[in-house]
């Protein structure tokens, strides 16, 4: 995609966002349904992707890892920020590799430790580009990635969040 067609596609989103900020707001929703097992059947859109247990928390390894998802989300939200901010900005990448990859103690989610972490402690993001870029081209093609992707966002800057749960008949309870 050229920067043309790019600034044809979102230039009147942006002037209705600008004119109408909140037409802007969309909430997006995924939704799982319970499986045999300790699994979870997600309907991406596009297919039916199960998750269950990694092999470090007693699973077989033949559902998908909710952990692994979150970094495959990461990475290819930043994957195609990069390439529409690379487009933007008139910078030529011809390929090249996106890589999320974080650390987990399973002793937190467990419950083997209290004191060890449920969730990520670190996750890192890494680029592997084929370009000729300058290093200041490089360093701003980071740096806007890291300030548009939404799933990095999302992550560094923790929305609020609210979980409640119903069964039929019985009204939700929000503490």
């Amino acid at each position: 995609m050229t920067d043309n067609a790019l600034s044809a596609v979102q230039g009147p989103l942006k002037q209705q966002y600008r004119d109408d900020p909140e037409s802007a707001v969309v909430t997006l929703r995924s939704t799982g349904h319970l499986g045999d097992g300790v699994s979870c059947s997600l309907d991406t859109g596009r297919a039916m992707a199960a998750a269950g247990l990694h092999p470090a928390a007693g699973g077989d390894g033949t559902q998908l890892c909710s952990g692994d998802m979150l970094l495959e989300a990461l990475a290819a939200c930043a994957g195609v920020t990069l390439s529409a901010v690379a487009t933007s900005i008139g910078i030529e990448v011809r390929g090249g590799d996106i890589i999320a990859e974080g650390d987990l103690d399973f002793r937190g989610t467990l419950a083997v430790d209290k004191e060890a972490p449920v969730g990520f402690r670190e996750i890192r993001l890494s680029f592997e580009l084929d370009t000729d870029a300058d290093a200041e081209q490089l360093a701003t093609l980071e740096r806007l990635t890291e300030r548009y992707c939404v799933v990095l966002q999302t992550i560094k800057t923790t929305p609020r969040l609210s979980v409640s749960t119903s069964t039929p008949g019985v009204s939700p309870r929000h503490d």
